[in-house]
């Protein structure tokens, strides 16, 4: 049985402690625990929907995003230096015991009231 990493996704003040081998992405993970994290390309990186906000020493620990990634971080909704894309960033022993944080909102063309679905 594969070891699983614990974290923890934190969103407008809630925290969700999550279980998760390591491979998967963030977006994968949370559409997984029913946590609200769009994803409107369905983690084809098209898209900053699936935009986090990572710790400065988990950031770093990463390695730097594509320029890709980091065109697309532009375009979040008030991205921060260690803003990342969820479908980008996948599950690793680095991320033990953190907390991502997702934004309040994201810049979607979605109808209001949308609720994002796991792809």
């Amino acid at each position: 049985m594969p070891e699983l990493i614990k974290f923890f996704f934190s969103k407008l003040g809630n925290i969700f402690e999550v279980l998760s081998p390591k491979g998967p992405s963030l977006l994968e993970v949370a559409h997984k625990n029913k946590i609200e994290l769009e994803g409107a390309c369905e983690g084809s990186l098209a898209c900053s929907t699936c935009h986090v906000i990572l710790d400065k020493d988990l950031f770093n620990k990463l390695g730097e995003p594509t320029d890709r990634e980091y065109d697309l971080i532009d375009q979040a909704y008030q991205p921060r230096s260690t803003s990342r894309l969820g479908c980008q960033v996948k599950v690793n022993d680095f991320i033990k015991g953190k907390i991502i944080e997702i934004p309040s909102a994201s810049r979607n063309m979605a109808v209001d009231g949308y609720v994002p679905q796991p792809h």
